[in-house]
């Protein structure tokens, strides 16, 4: 009989999307089942995947925390009653708050417990779970903000990506419009949605531009007429599971900072320009971006004082300097060199199967 390992992921794509993939490499070997919060059930099939709902409550209001503290403490035992009930023996969580209740009891019951940070510095919830885990499993060592105390617990994997990406080609592109993918995320994202286009539009008068553009559902007819009305061609959507295939037809990537979107594209070797959220969590998306800039992979735009003009002129040089963009082209080519799915499946096993 296979062991059973639950993972516990949160209510946003960063999180859920690592944890599918971490399903996709343990499944033949172990029992997997997944808890998260209401948020996460909208990535979640509930006829692939057995789910659990522990809807733990932020402590981001002061007014509410006496009442997310006992939330907490009866959905504390409701956890410890679920990894006894389901003989869970391990548990791996993708960070968040969500998972504090099935730490918690994972601890008490002494289950073997791994954290996931895929973020150049390490999350609050990691971070306050470190003394729980056995290990933490990070994709560089140089993680910001990680106690010293606690160093002896990284262990290091390439990023956990769909296995999709890794069947995707990542050859040159041969087509004669140069094409720009800008992800806003199927949420949108108000600097994606409302200034990126203009831009676009000045350089396509003298630059043949294709445009594929995810956006938000109430942007999604705004921008496909927007790009047709000025004879750009283009592609509009909100969401794609296939999103790999339609990077693959790209030359060039406009996207946030998220961990699990940058790895993506860098592994299909697709130079970037990198918009990180400017009120993200400890600022985590630009220090995820300055990872692949230190390496020579990708540009970067200070949302705040972003600037259209300056915007238009780094697009022109990127798409003008050949040599540029193909030097940080092989320089992505360099960093996924070893990334295949076979190591970082066998990876994955030695450090969930070590003593």
């Amino acid at each position: 009989m296979k062991e059973k390992i639950l993972i516990s992921t949160g209510g946003s794509g960063g999180h859920v999307m690592p944890a599918l993939t971490i399903h996709d490499h343990l499944k033949n070997r172990y029992d997997i089942k997944f808890s998260t919060d209401l948020r996460g059930l909208k990535y979640l099939s509930s006829n692939d995947h057995k789910i659990y709902v522990i809807d733990t409550p932020k402590f981001d209001k002061i007014i509410f925390v006496p009442i997310s503290i006992i939330k907490t403490f009866f959905l504390t035992l409701k956890s410890l009653i679920l990894l006894k009930r389901e003989n869970i023996k391990i548990l791996i969580s993708t960070g968040g708050y969500m998972s504090l209740p099935l730490c918690l009891a994972a601890k008490v019951i002494r289950l073997k417990i791994f954290l996931i940070e895929p973020n150049m510095i390490i999350g609050r919830a990691n971070k306050f779970f470190l003394n729980f885990s056995n290990k933490i499993i990070c994709y560089d060592k140089n993680i910001l903000g990680f106690p010293d105390e606690f160093k002896n617990k990284i262990v290091i994997s390439n990023p956990f990506i769909s296995k999709n990406y890794y069947q995707s080609s990542s050859e040159i592109k041969n087509d004669q419009l140069f094409t720009i993918m800008i992800i806003g995320g199927s949420q949108g994202a108000s600097i994606f949605d409302e200034l990126i286009h203009e831009t676009i539009l000045k350089i396509s008068k003298f630059i043949q531009l294709k445009i594929i553009h995810q956006t938000s559902k109430k942007n999604l007819n705004f921008l496909k007429k927007f790009y047709s009305d000025n004879k750009i061609e283009n592609l509009v959507f909100n969401f794609d599971q296939n999103l790999n295939l339609l990077l693959n037809k790209s030359n060039l990537c406009i996207t946030r900072g998220g961990a699990s979107s940058l790895a993506e594209i860098a592994h299909l070797h697709i130079p970037f320009v990198v918009i990180p959220l400017p009120n993200s969590k400890d600022n985590h998306q630009l220090e995820n971006a300055n990872y692949y800039k230190n390496k020579d992979c990708c540009w970067i735009i200070n949302q705040i004082d972003f600037d259209k003009k300056k915007f238009g002129k780094l697009l022109i040089s990127i798409i003008k300097n050949k040599d540029e963009f193909i030097k940080k082209r092989n320089n992505l080519k360099n960093l996924n060199y070893q990334n295949t799915w076979n190591n970082v499946n066998q990876n994955l096993l030695d450090i969930i199967n070590e003593n």
